[in-house]
């Protein structure tokens, strides 16, 4: 299959952001009673807030805008669940096509064959599907350069999936490295390898050092990246959870996580904020889950141009 200029530049996590998918509250149906009642077994900490959340979505949705972004709604489905605002992780999308998942936390399984459907109308193709017995989350996925995806296994993305994957991309000339994650809290709460890494640009990354395995941080560092360490006192509050929108820039969450943000500032990164209590803290999921991204393009260089 030839390369789609849909995905150009799909192989990076840091390039300019110029087309993202996004599932706001209102389309997951946040504002209906009965998804709303299913909160404790979804694990969000409290019954949402429908009319707080999508306020906060709405900000986010700006603040992609203004970055020069293209922002593209997910439809509504009858069979979505709260989660699907997290819509990173249904699908994922490579030089080659979009790879539909198939998440390892049952309520999330339908959220692929959406992803699949209306990429496919916005005519970008489908390259695969993950197949039972394999599951996938694509938050568990990393690019550490166009050639190399780092793939987290755990209770999310199993070692069949993690295979599927593999072998979907060895023969193109992708190497696929698995990476353990830790137990956690356990298999009811959600910890992606994304949780625990957050790639800024080509050479540094913000990390939650002690969670992440140590073949992963030699990993890491032996391919000359820079390790940013979160402030721990902000973990719970996703400070780890940055999304980069290329040239510096990067997007974070503005509640509790001043001192992560701080260290990012100082080190030369220009750190834009939203609020996401309701949005984020409450469902588990930071800027990086809030956003599919199916286009990005190569960095501008030189100084970079703050937009308010």
């Amino acid at each position: 299959m030839e390369e789609s200029a849909s995905f150009a530049s799909g192989h990076s996590m840091v390039a300019r952001l110029q087309r993202v998918l996004v599932c706001s509250p209102r389309t997951a149906g946040w504002d209906l009673p009965e998804r709303a009642a299913l909160w404790r077994e979804l694990g969000f900490l409290r019954a949402p807030n429908f009319q707080q959340a999508q306020a906060e979505h709405d900000n986010l949705r700006s603040k992609l805008e203004s970055a020069g972004a293209e922002v593209i709604e997910m439809p509504p489905a009858p069979d979505l669940s709260l989660d699907a605002v997290y819509v990173h992780d249904a699908s994922f999308t490579t030089n080659f096509g979009l790879i539909a998942m198939r998440s390892g936390k049952a309520n999330r399984v339908s959220e692929g064959k959406h992803h699949r459907s209306h990429c496919a109308n916005l005519m970008l193709p489908t390259l695969a599907e993950i197949a039972a017995p394999g599951t996938t989350e694509a938050g568990d996925m990393v690019w550490l350069d166009s050639k190399t995806l780092l793939i987290g296994h755990g209770y999310r993305t199993n070692s069949a999936g993690i295979r599927q994957m593999r072998d979907l991309l060895g023969p193109r000339g992708i190497d696929v490295i698995s990476a353990p994650l830790p137990y956690g809290r356990g298999p009811s709460s959600c910890l992606h390898l994304m949780s625990l890494i957050s790639l800024l640009d080509e050479q540094t990354a913000l990390v939650d050092l002690p969670w992440l395995a140590v073949e992963t941080v030699e990993l890491l560092r032996s391919r000359g990246y820079r390790l940013i360490e979160i402030e721990y006192s902000e973990r719970d509050s996703l400070a780890c959870n940055v999304l980069s929108l290329g040239d510096k820039r990067l997007l974070a969450l503005r509640e509790k996580n001043e001192k992560t943000n701080q260290k990012l500032q100082d080190v030369g990164f220009n750190v834009r904020t939203f609020p996401g209590s309701e949005l984020c803290i409450n469902g588990g999921g930071g800027p990086t889950c809030l956003t599919r991204p199916l286009k990005r393009g190569e960095n501008l260089g030189g100084p970079t141009r703050v937009l308010v």
